[in-house]
């Protein structure tokens, strides 16, 4: 069982919100995952996608996998650096503003 891996680091968008499109492509056939990406409505599906397709060149290219036969292991959404900002409020005071970004692996493997 051959297992290929993609990355995509410092997406600018919080993790919690990747994971909850991440979620619903994770244990699916490559092409199902596809049509599931291309259909949600999230900000988060085309970075996800792109990943993928990715990933999916990578087996071609260095394994000689088809699509048809690769599926969706895993998907690993990690937390990246925070750029910290700031916004100015009444009285002279600062209101925090955390602006997170994502670390995103992706694991695809064959089928048996």
């Amino acid at each position: 069982m051959k297992q290929v891996i993609a990355h995509l680091n410092y997406l600018r968008i919080s993790p919690r919100k990747v994971r909850l499109v991440s979620d619903l492509i994770k244990g699916k056939a490559t092409k199902e995952a596809e049509n599931i990406l291309r259909s949600v409505t999230k900000r988060t599906a085309l970075p996800l996608r792109k990943l993928l397709n990715s990933a999916i060149a990578n087996a071609k290219q260095n394994f000689q996998i088809e699509k048809d036969l690769l599926f969706v292991k895993n998907i690993l959404v990690n937390k990246g650096p925070t750029l910290k900002r700031s916004l100015p409020r009444a009285r002279g005071m600062a209101t925090p503003i955390n602006k997170r970004s994502s670390h995103i692996t992706i694991i695809l493997s064959t089928k048996n």
